[in-house]
């Protein structure tokens, strides 16, 4: 992940003048590549990546129900956090005239506890029945209405980065011609100085050459 972080921070370009700049020659790219290149070589190693700069990771603290949890996990056991067994009824033929009244006690608990729970569930049942279609109807709703807002606020900042494009297009060709206009009077500039440092240098060189034959 690391790597990836530093290649993406290394890959950010920043456009200048897109619609003005000429584009480079193929001779002109492979140079630009090469020295790109080169770059990333003599900056690959670990020191470069925002990861060195962090610190390590602290080792892991578990508590005792969490290390088993991940025991059983790591040894493929089936989870078991809720016994069934207490909601289920007694069988009858397991029930005689000998049981004692704490027996008898224990068994009337856990079926008016069934019971009760079956009661509870089938009341959430038939309230669901009644009204769990429109409750997901209204909850469809409300989802459709959010999505519309989020396409609307897309296709509104779509438009606005259309509109920044054509701005910056429309100011790079306003100046275009002025900066190409600046370009050449710099490259005129630039020969008349190398053809006056190359007056100036064939001038000396007569100079030098009249002092010898004085």
């Amino acid at each position: 992940m690391s790597s990836s972080v530093s290649s993406s921070i290394r890959t950010t370009v920043h456009e200048s003048l897109p619609y003005v700049d000429p584009e480079p020659t193929p001779a002109e790219r492979a140079a630009a590549e090469s020295l790109i290149a080169s770059e990333l070589q003599s900056s690959s190693d670990d020191s470069s990546s925002p990861s060195s700069i962090l610190p390590p990771l602290p080792e892991p603290s578990f508590s005792p129900i969490i290390s088993a949890e991940l025991t059983r996990i790591a040894s493929k056991q089936p989870l078991r956090v809720i016994d069934l067994s207490r909601y289920e009824a007694a069988d009858p033929s397991d029930i005689t005239s000998s049981s004692n009244s704490s027996q008898l006690q224990n068994e009337l608990s856990r079926a008016y506890t069934a019971a009760t729970y079956l009661e509870g569930r089938h009341a959430h049942l038939q309230l669901l029945d009644s009204f769990g279609k429109n409750a997901w109807l209204v909850g469809n709703w409300q989802l459709e209405a959010e999505l519309r807002d989020l396409e609307r606020e897309l296709d509104a900042t779509k438009k606005e980065i259309d509109v920044v494009n054509i701005q910056r297009r429309r100011v790079q060709d306003e100046v275009g011609g002025e900066l190409k206009g600046l370009d050449e009077a710099w490259r005129r500039g630039i020969g008349r100085v190398l053809e006056t440092e190359i007056a100036t240098e064939g001038l000396r060189q007569q100079i030098l050459e009249k002092q010898r034959g004085g």
